[in-house]
């Protein structure tokens, strides 16, 4: 049972979106689906991390969770900032329940636990000014990525932080959330958001302030789930 981690799938299979038309993108769900099934297996799983679907509402996004769905293993989803189909919690579970998906669970204010891992996270932030609407923003964050580490605590196992803004980025940082990350003893930080050839320069990965940061975006790993 292993747990691996992906962000970015931008999948387009109900809406007119496709992502080929960027540079590396070409064929990217059938790359995806070959490379997923050649290293998950049924009793493994797998985060996604965000900007998982172009959909504009639930309903338009079923193609895009039967293909997830279709995948080996359980799948653990995060909100990304282009996951405008993302409701409730209510309502994403009763959507998920309808349609048979019960391979996807989401991450929202909570931890699940993967053997002696707990995969905590949230959407995060990242910004360069702090208007008033930033401060918001990150506020909430904050709170939903500490309730999301609390429930990791009170299951008693290890939690590793997925996100899917980095939580430093071109020079910028998120003050709040890496305080939180600081603050709680996060040793592993996992973040997609970030493409193209310059996506390892502009992101940090690597350690930084005693956390390891991983960049975990499709493209960057090949459209290749990477072991966490």
């Amino acid at each position: 049972m292993s747990l691996f981690a992906i962000a970015d799938l931008h999948l387009s299979l109900g809406c007119d979106k496709p992502m080929d038309v960027f540079s590396g993108w070409q064929n990217y769900t059938e790359r995806l689906e070959k490379n997923w099934r050649a290293v998950v297996g049924r009793d493994d799983t797998v985060v996604i991390a965000g900007d998982i679907s172009w959909a504009m509402n639930l309903e338009e996004a079923v193609n895009d969770f039967s293909f997830i769905h279709s995948l080996p293993g359980k799948k653990l989803i995060l909100k990304g900032n282009h996951d405008y189909w993302w409701s409730t919690r209510k309502k994403i579970v009763e959507f998920l329940e309808r349609n048979g998906l019960d391979t996807i669970q989401i991450i929202h204010n909570n931890a699940v636990v993967v053997g002696d891992i707990a995969v905590c996270g949230t959407r995060g932030w990242l910004y360069n000014a702090e208007t008033d609407e930033d401060v918001k923003i990150v506020n909430r964050e904050v709170g939903r990525l500490n309730a999301s580490i609390d429930d990791a605590e009170r299951q008693g196992a290890k939690p590793v932080v997925f996100l899917h803004y980095p939580p430093v980025y071109d020079g910028a940082v998120c003050k709040e959330i890496l305080d939180v990350l600081k603050e709680r003893g996060i040793q592993k930080c996992y973040f997609g958001h970030i493409h193209g050839s310059q996506a390892a320069r502009r992101a940090i990965t690597g350690e930084y302030e005693g956390i390891k940061m991983v960049l975990i975006s499709c493209d960057y790993l090949n459209f290749m789930p990477v072991l966490v």
